[in-house]
């Protein structure tokens, strides 16, 4: 893979996070990611999860029943800002192993998995998306290009997973996220919103920083 090939994946995520106008159509894909988070979690703790939504304005929400305070409700809370990152990490160790191709079929798994409880048209259409662009490039595309769009992937999930951190809080000072994951968790626990946020950005910096750390070999 030349030079450029190998640059362009990550200079691309950045435009995409970077720029507002790409990042409210891109981020659809973080809120994918999000909404995973919360639902995973939610099953491994127990709780019956109802659906999710995933809305036009890349907002989305997950619905499960249990009890609704304990340690189970604080993590399945805090895992959807990380989520992204996390998965961004997961990624990156696996493009450094030149599983490129697992990778992707992972994700188009993940994806089919997630489609089950999917409870709106909207979300549909952004899973169903996603997925097919994964299964095509995994499917059809030469090795070089499915190794060039792992990376893609990767640097997108951990450039992307940052960026929504900052948004949180930024509307939170503005008074229109009252009912956001961070307030909900100091509703739960009385520890301010403010320090979910921090821990919220800790992970998603120290994902990043960690996972271009493993990226600059394959560079």
């Amino acid at each position: 893979m030349s030079t450029i090939a190998k640059w362009a994946p990550a200079a691309l995520a950045l435009v995409l996070v970077a720029s507002p106008g790409l990042w409210r159509i891109s981020r659809h894909v973080i809120t994918i990611a999000h909404e995973a988070g919360h639902a995973l979690v939610a099953l491994l703790t127990g709780r019956r999860l109802e659906g999710i939504k995933l809305n036009a304005d890349t907002s989305g929400v997950t619905v499960s029943r249990g009890r609704p305070t304990g340690p189970a409700v604080v993590v399945m809370y805090f895992a959807g800002y990380v989520t992204p990152s996390l998965l961004g990490l997961a990624a990156a160790a696996l493009v450094t192993a030149e599983l490129a191709r697992p990778l992707l079929w992972a994700t188009v798994v993940l994806l089919a998995g997630m489609l089950v409880m999917i409870r709106n048209a909207f979300g549909v259409l952004s899973v169903v998306l996603t997925g097919a662009v994964m299964f095509l490039v995994s499917w059809y595309a030469t090795a070089e290009v499915q190794s060039a769009f792992a990376l893609f992937v990767t640097w997108f999930l951990l450039l992307g997973g940052v960026r929504p951190v900052g948004e949180l809080q930024s509307r939170r000072m503005r008074g229109r996220a009252r009912q956001s994951d961070a307030d909900q968790l100091a509703r739960i626990t009385r520890v301010p919103g403010l320090v979910w946020v921090l821990l919220f950005a800790a992970v998603a910096v120290g994902a990043l920083v960690l996972g271009g750390r493993m990226l600059l070999p394959v560079y």
